[in-house]
């Protein structure tokens, strides 16, 4: 990567990355990042076509910081819902909703998270961040599971959950479901169908 200017100070660096990321998630998500090129981030955000290299080696570590702020954002928003009052049931259900909240008012970062695949090798950080959401796709399940609500592994009934809630997203964001049901009553019911198949006890059959 190309040194620095030594008058920056860590935050000018700190706030002009986060600035570059925040342009460059619209543009990778609305262009694709092989079509995305670094001038036309450098365009939009006003500065030279050299400047974003001063901070970023190149598209690819740019592209890896975008996700990595994505998947912590993500994160961040499932684990606070996990922390929600209520049971077991509850807090999970907080979960799956805060899981739709970021989808449908970030489908940029929820696009470029999900959708694409860099080496996580190269990017410390984007595999750091990547791994913690991928935690919370399990995490609140596991008191699902330990209350007697659910049978099965934790983090593979994340997966199934997951693969459902993802695909379903997906093709509302593409405009590919029809109008009826609305979305909110499709997902609704894919949700209660996968708990009673899972569903430990006739409790959780009830309230799926």
């Amino acid at each position: 990567m190309a040194a620095v200017p030594r008058n920056l100070s860590d935050r000018d660096i700190a706030a002009f990355r986060a600035r570059a990321c925040a342009v460059a998630e619209k543009l990778f998500a609305e262009r694709g990042p092989e079509a995305a090129t670094m001038r036309e981030l450098a365009r939009a955000l006003g500065v030279s076509a050299m400047t974003p290299y001063r901070y970023f080696k190149d598209k690819d570590e740019l592209l890896a910081a975008v996700r990595a702020a994505a998947f912590d954002r993500f994160a961040a928003a499932l684990e606070t819902a996990a922390r929600a009052k209520g049971d077991a049931p509850a807090r999970a259900n907080a979960v799956g909703r805060a899981y739709l909240d970021f989808a449908f008012s970030q489908p940029h970062a929820y696009k470029l998270m999900f959708d694409l695949s860099q080496a996580d090798a190269r990017y410390p950080d984007l595999a750091r961040a990547a791994a913690r959401a991928r935690r919370t796709m399990a995490a609140h399940l596991e008191p699902l599971v330990a209350g007697g609500y659910l049978d099965g592994d934790p983090e593979t009934l994340g997966q199934i959950y997951w693969a459902m809630g993802h695909g379903l997203i997906l093709l509302q964001l593409a405009g590919k479901l029809k109008p009826k049901p609305d979305f909110a009553a499709l997902y609704r019911q894919a949700m209660a169908m996968l708990t009673r198949g899972a569903a430990a006890d006739k409790p959780m059959r009830r309230r799926a």
